[in-house]
């Protein structure tokens, strides 16, 4: 199943997607049964918003050997986590918006897990039981300010430095989502490539680990990390992020 956020006459709605007719999810995602009811229209029909509102983003940096190498930095032994801000997250067809602070913004494409229901502590083997669907990310980073601060909160941290969408699927297995294609696009060149097998930690696993440290939440994200290619981004530019079985996330840039 696909699901939405659509924004509405009545402001945001969830849908799920049949076709490219929008039906309501009145109790939205975040229940036992998803049970679609009234039809609010066609797809095209709506302005997309985000496919969640997380109340926290957990990202893994370095979790695909090849863009550590890039970087001249070592493989973690463990997860190496970091947050991005609720406020960084940015619709599909939104605006990046580079900030005066920095003059290297970078893309970074990403699969991105959504958590359907509340998770602390769990076992690797049970993780997979707490994620609702997947969608498409891109942890946008200022890469001279990663790199010149001894932290990266401000680097990953702008506003619209976190898109996602264009919607949520679900339905996918654990196995599935580990042999992936995902692919990162800007005004049509392919700038990185790869597999979702080629991440160091699978995404239960990084579920696991999270949640020794903080309970994940409905709704809330896990960004599974970047692979080779990443590069910079200038005003005009159109990125695009695809992962298989999902669709394209599409930005541009200002």
């Amino acid at each position: 199943m696909r699901i939405v956020r659509v924004n509405t006459a009545e402001g945001a709605m969830w849908g799920a997607t049949d076709g490219d007719v929008v039906r309501r999810l009145p109790e939205g995602p975040f229940t036992p049964a998803l049970n679609p009811s009234s039809t609010l229209g066609g797809l095209d029909d709506f302005e997309l918003l985000p496919p969640t509102v997380p109340s926290k983003i957990v990202c893994v940096g370095r979790n695909y050997v090849a863009h550590a190498a890039e970087h001249g930095a070592d493989v973690p032994t463990e997860p190496l986590l970091f947050l991005k801000p609720p406020s960084a997250v940015l619709a599909p067809g939104g605006e990046i918006v580079l900030p005066e602070l920095s003059k290297q913004v970078e893309h970074e494409s990403e699969l991105a897990l959504v958590i359907g229901s509340r998770a602390c502590r769990v076992a690797e083997d049970h993780a997979w039981n707490h994620v609702l669907g997947v969608t498409c990310g891109n942890d946008v980073t200022a890469r001279d300010l990663q790199r010149s601060d001894n932290q990266w909160t401000r680097a990953k941290g702008f506003d619209t430095f976190c898109p996602l969408g264009p919607w949520l699927v679900t339905g996918m297995g654990e196995q599935t989502v580990g042999h992936l294609d995902l692919r990162c696009r800007v005004n049509g060149d392919i700038r990185q490539h790869a597999t979702t097998d080629q991440m160091v930690f699978s995404p239960a696993y990084l579920i696991s680990y999270i949640t020794q440290v903080m309970t994940l939440e409905p709704g809330d994200v896990v960004m599974t990390g970047t692979p080779s290619g990443v590069g910079p981004l200038v005003p005009g530019d159109i990125v695009e992020v695809e992962l298989e079985g999902v669709g394209v996330l599409s930005n541009t840039v200002k």
